[in-house]
């Protein structure tokens, strides 16, 4: 299994809780032994919310893969004014603690735009959160025109890695960044650019795996 480099702490932490645990309850036996099994069942959580893998689907400049795993919450007709200053398709992706954190860029193209924000921790699966919550957009110029993707911190998420920055190369279902903890992905494709949506509230997807929108 593949794992985010971010989880490796993390991980090693959890399975020294874990192994410490059983040392407890080796000392005092009796119900102690609840404690080792709990550390033990989180400590594999860890693991699993860490990993990082290859999705495999469909690639080329007709598709917009999906920049995050988890579900759609919404596609709506939005203002995007930082980056495309047009109307645009958001299509949001909200991320479980169970999903892969691991987001993947949705075309091939060149990063022109890197904004961290700082804000709130409301819950991601909600309008304002877009809005409101701390957040890393990134704007990419692809093959077919501009796309931004935009990372935002949910309730318990609390750190955004974003990789790249402006003049990179950013590759198709290539690594972008992580969102620790639960969180959602927003994907922006300009209205002009005439993408069809492949998607809809409600839809499980997988990272760099499931078409978002298609281009004419």
């Amino acid at each position: 299994m593949r794992i985010a480099p971010e989880g490796w702490p993390f991980i090693a932490t959890a399975w020294t809780l874990a192994a410490g645990g059983a040392l407890v309850a080796a000392r005092w036996d009796g119900a102690w032994w609840v404690l080792p099994a709990l550390l033990t069942i989180l400590a594999i959580w860890v693991v699993a919310f860490f990993r990082d893998p290859i999705r495999s689907g469909p690639r080329g400049d007709r598709y917009v893969l999906a920049a995050a795993e988890g579900t759609v919450v919404q596609v709506a007709e939005v203002d995007e004014p930082m980056y495309l200053k047009e109307r645009a398709v958001r299509i949001s992706i909200f991320l479980s603690v169970f999903n892969v954190h691991v987001n993947r860029y949705p075309v091939d193209g060149t990063v022109e735009l890197v904004h961290y924000n700082p804000g709130k921790f409301l819950h991601a699966a909600k309008e304002k959160a877009s809005l409101d919550n701390e957040q890393s957009s990134v704007g990419l110029r692809g093959p077919r025109g501009r796309v931004l993707v935009r990372q935002i911190a949910g309730s318990i998420a609390r750190r955004i890695v974003t990789d790249g920055k402006p003049g990179d190369r950013a590759t198709q279902a290539g690594r972008l960044g992580l969102i620790r903890f639960g969180s959602r992905t927003d994907v922006f494709l300009p209205l002009s650019a005439r993408a069809t949506v492949q998607v809809k509230p409600g839809d499980t997807i997988r990272v760099g795996g499931t078409v978002l929108a298609e281009y004419p």
